[in-house]
């Protein structure tokens, strides 16, 4: 490998795996190379894991990279692509890492390829540490969408946290370049809630959608439980809050020892803080959303005050690509951030 590589800093900011993926990410994106010290130094159990490990392989296999340090607890890695390679592809992460992690990923570089590609993702779909599917399927795909790729992703199976087993498959059709997007208003919500239980009672997807529609005012018709099997037990309660641009997905994580009720206020709570600071796009989505809007030389956003994950990642996406990120507080639960070219 060259020399000339980027020299990135795992420790910084949130210190944590996002700091790789994305680097991952603009490294294929770009074709800069970088060398990655102090991995995911600020968790309990340093360097990589199975899950992070599958997102290298998964961007060296697309981006022909050669690779340096990829094992697991590695605290370092060398990482320079040569070229992306649209295709056919299979990962699988073998625990219940998330595989919506190990997409996003390589989608980046997918989205502007020479061709179309299909992934088959396995391992975690629903963890708590994760953005699980349906916010992938419903709150990130369809901005990634109105950017000018076409990208439908399915859910064949769930996979829950500990054993995974899960199943997605996504197609992706990409552009030459993306398009700018700007998503400052909010307008009328409409909410709808639902519970899922694998090989659990069906009472305890019952006993959250009832805390669920008392505290947000919701209607019988705007409730759904569904039982599904699964490689292992399971249980999410989701909140869908429609708005006029996006639509934003909630997830409570069912926990052993922990009741139903208080999976479910848990999750009224991010609901509500959400709908108190009347912006169109929640934290978690923002910080999604920023590289794609690296990706096409600008863009804007309103969302709520940034997360030390989202600022950490912008410091990453600076490495990589000529860009300014403006961040304007326009009260105390509104942010105004604005991607531009420098």
């Amino acid at each position: 490998m060259g020399e000339d590589l980027l020299q990135i800093d795992g420790s910084m900011g949130e210190g944590g795996g996002q700091i790789l993926r994305s680097s991952l990410s603009l490294s294929l994106v770009t074709g800069k190379g970088f060398q990655i010290q102090n991995i995911r130094a600020n968790r309990n159990n340093p360097g990589l894991r199975r899950q992070h490990l599958v997102a290298v392989e998964a961007a060296a296999t697309i981006g022909h990279a050669e690779v340096q340090g990829a094992d697991v607890a590695s605290q370092s890695l060398r990482f320079q692509p040569t070229q992306i390679t649209p295709g056919d592809y299979h990962f699988n992460v073998g625990t219940a890492g998330s595989t919506t992690l190990v997409l996003q990923t390589v989608l980046p570089a997918l989205l502007r390829a020479s061709g179309p590609s299909a992934l088959l993702l396995e391992g975690g779909t629903h963890n708590p540490m994760a953005p699980p599917f349906e916010f992938l399927d419903k709150t990130f795909l369809p901005i990634i969408k109105a950017m000018g790729p076409k990208v439908n992703a399915k859910l064949d199976r769930h996979g829950f946290y500990p054993v995974g087993g899960g199943k997605i498959r996504v197609l992706i059709d990409p552009v030459p370049e993306l398009r700018r997007i700007e998503i400052l208003e909010r307008g009328e919500v409409k909410m709808s809630a639902r519970a899922v239980v694998a090989s659990l009672p069906r009472l305890i997807a019952e006993r959250e959608l009832k805390v669920l529609k008392r505290d947000l005012r919701l209607d019988s018709s705007d409730l759904e439980v569904e039982e599904i099997r699964s490689p292992a037990p399971g249980n999410v309660a989701q909140v869908e809050v429609q708005s006029t641009h996006v639509t934003e997905v909630f997830t409570g994580f069912g926990e052993v020892k922990v009741r139903s009720e208080v999976v479910a206020e848990r999750l009224v709570q991010e609901v509500k803080r959400y709908l108190t600071a009347n912006v169109p796009v929640g934290e978690h989505l923002a910080d999604q959303l920023i590289l794609p809007m690296a990706l096409a030389g600008g863009g804007a956003l309103l969302t709520m005050p940034l997360s030390l994950h989202a600022l950490t990642n912008i410091e990453v996406l600076k490495l990589f690509l000529p860009i300014q990120v403006h961040i304007t507080t326009t009260d105390s639960e509104a942010v105004l951030v604005r991607v531009t070219s420098s």
